[in-house]
């Protein structure tokens, strides 16, 4: 059974901190200090559940900034990002946010070109990671 929720960060941290540093921590050496920026108080965020079991997760700030967009390795290629993705784009609409942006590693741009993302600028490094910024109108 799957469940794709707006959450409350501290009600579920644990849960969004389960998927995050199993995804970017310990599958993408992204030191702690990095993934957790302090910023997460201050975001909308989802939480992707498959038998109550945390499986993948995302934010946005209220900028219209969007990150930590994590699926467990298991999970991938099953349309669970584009579950977020959609999901964090409702989210931005009932709030008034008219445009979306995103720092999207290199190897997932083709992911977010298929959810109408646009690329900006140039690659830059984010923890050690090739990154380039897309946006997005809604």
């Amino acid at each position: 059974m799957l469940a794709i929720i707006e959450v409350n960060y501290s009600e579920y941290r644990e849960k969004i901190r389960k998927v995050r540093n199993k995804v970017f921590v310990e599958g993408q050496n992204v030191p702690e200090n990095i993934e957790e920026d302090g910023k997460d108080d201050e975001c909308y965020h989802v939480l992707l559940t498959r038998y109550d079991q945390p499986i993948a997760t995302g934010r946005m700030e209220k900028d219209g900034h969007v990150g930590r967009i994590a699926v467990l390795e298991e999970y991938r290629g099953m349309n669970f990002g584009t579950m977020i993705m959609n999901k964090l784009e409702d989210i931005a609409f009932k709030n008034g946010i008219k445009k979306l942006y995103l720092n999207s590693q290199s190897h997932a741009i083709p992911f977010y070109m298929k959810l109408g993302y646009e690329t900006v600028g140039d690659y830059f490094f984010e923890a050690g990671i090739e990154h380039k910024k897309m946006v997005k109108e809604l």
